[in-house]
């Protein structure tokens, strides 16, 4: 019994040093947006803002977004829908991408600060 005992104790242990699942965070690859003029939520994009697309997360969203690469993070707002490119798990606006220290493609952390209620017209 006391054999049982101890065993049940070192699985439980080890269950508890697993790393937590987050369902607010996620890695992988982002992009940035090309122009465009108007973004799904309806609001009007510019460059410079600092938004994204995201393929599920409710519009008006705000994440951080860490440039695994260099450790830069910027926080934006989820203000269209995308990417739509197998792999990929943001587009960023340019100013964003930017100020995150790439262009093209690059591996980032997400996590969500403050969920979206996913109105159409968000303004960050």
């Amino acid at each position: 019994m006391q054999a049982l005992f101890s065993g049940l104790i070192a699985i439980a242990t080890a269950v508890a040093l697993l790393p937590a699942s987050n369902a607010n965070a996620q890695t992988g690859i982002a992009s940035h947006y090309s122009n465009l003029k108007v973004t799904a939520s309806g609001r009007s994009y510019s460059a410079g803002d600092m938004v994204a697309a995201h393929r599920s997360l409710p519009f008006g969203t705000k994440l951080r977004v860490k440039n695994v690469r260099n450790g830069r993070s910027v926080v934006v707002t989820i203000v269209d829908r995308g990417p739509f490119i197998k792999g990929r798990i943001i587009d960023l606006s340019k100013g964003a991408a930017s100020a995150l220290g790439f262009s093209g493609l690059q591996k980032v952390h997400l996590s969500v600060i403050k969920k979206g209620n996913g109105r159409r017209g968000v303004r960050h």
